[in-house]
């Protein structure tokens, strides 16, 4: 089957952010035999028009990148690049859309015309958003895109998406802590920065936990370090976490929430107390009237609760109408794990399913 060689040839050759020669030569070589105008709007980017004379376009896209993950899989396809892998199903991804390219090739007529998206550095810094940049889609006349993620732990073949929250807005929590060390026989001559990082980390905590438990947000650090040795005062805590979110008004009162419990408690230890939030990708949000139309077309499951990754797929929803969908793997290793794979042949399903939808959607 084309589509699994497909994924198979792209796994051998993972490529990072906007270096991706190998990928994108694979891809011109699939495309450039089929009636489409092939274009790069960008570095690592590839795009591909299929003209059916309709006055507006719509567009599917998938990500192109690795991660910089030694594989352990074991499969006789593993990858040929030491320290990269295809460990989040982008591999997958392009093949569904090099097969629906196929497709499109062998139909007369569609209501709309169809751009598909070959973006890079979605795993680093974010390439749809400069793809938004390029005007690519005010010049194609693209009135809505839509894109897919494989998805473990989901029905296998089934296509899941939700209304509003989808994925989540995140941001990376740094806090450095200083205050001064002190044999612990003379600790009064000190002042305590692990002290200090508790006291912030439990208040921080508190702060969260008061929020409606139908506020779906997060809030958590997986790692704290302090100190050098077990008899001197620590005069340096440092704390790293994850702030994620959907509503924007959530997210910015959570981050000035923990600005402030950090000068609060840099005013009542006597420590300096720096913190670095960065920006994040915004959250996928699927909004409700595309939602709707679409689900009056194609067949898909609801998503019950939304998920807490975070993906740059959001950067095409504030450029225009985008909807988001999970693909289920079942039971599978987990994305970003070493060892992730799944039964190929459920990428027919997403093909399925992006070709109904150019069928469909008005």
């Amino acid at each position: 089957m084309q589509i699994i060689h497909d994924r198979r040839t792209l796994h051998l050759i993972p490529e990072l952010d906007r270096e991706l020669p190998k990928t994108l030569a694979y891809l011109q070589s699939g495309l450039k035999q089929l009636r489409c105008r092939v274009f790069s709007p960008m570095q690592g980017a590839l795009c591909a028009y299929f003209d059916f004379g309709a006055k507006q376009t719509i567009a599917f896209r998938s990500d192109m990148d690795a991660l910089p993950i030694r594989e352990n899989t074991g499969v006789e396809f593993a990858s040929t690049h030491p320290g990269k892998m295809h460990a989040c199903g982008h591999d997958g991804h392009m093949a569904i859309l090099l097969e629906l390219a196929r497709r499109l090739n062998e139909k007369e007529k569609l209501p709309n015309n169809i751009l598909l998206v070959f973006q890079p550095a979605e795993e680093t810094t974010g390439g749809a958003k400069e793809l938004c940049a390029t005007g690519i889609f005010k010049e194609y006349g693209v009135k809505a895109i839509f894109g897919l993620h494989l998805w473990p732990g989901l029905a296998a073949g089934e296509i899941f998406s939700r209304r509003q929250e989808m994925m989540s807005r995140s941001c990376e929590v740094t806090v450095d802590i200083y205050g001064k060390s002190a044999h612990i026989a003379k600790a009064g001559e000190g002042i305590d920065a692990m002290a200090a990082g508790v006291a912030f980390y439990t208040r921080v905590m508190a702060m969260e936990a008061a929020l409606p438990k139908k506020v779906f947000r997060l809030l958590k650090f997986g790692k704290m370090e302090s100190g050098t040795v077990c008899n001197a005062v620590s005069d340096h805590t440092r704390l790293e976490g994850s702030l994620r979110a959907f509503q924007d008004d959530v997210f910015y009162s959570l981050r000035a929430g923990i600005v402030s419990i950090g000068k609060e408690v840099e005013r009542r230890t006597g420590c300096t107390v720096n913190i670095y939030m960065n920006d994040g990708y915004p959250a996928v949000m699927n909004p409700g009237e595309l939602y709707d139309r679409v689900r009056k077309l194609v067949q898909f499951r609801e998503l019950e609760v939304p998920s807490m990754i975070t993906e740059d797929f959001s950067w095409y929803q504030k450029s225009l109408p985008g909807l988001f969908f999970f693909l289920g793997l079942g039971n599978t290793p987990a994305l970003h794990a070493d060892d992730f794979n799944f039964d190929e042949k459920i990428l027919v399903k997403g093909a399925d399913f992006f070709e109904q939808l150019a069928e469909k959607f008005q």
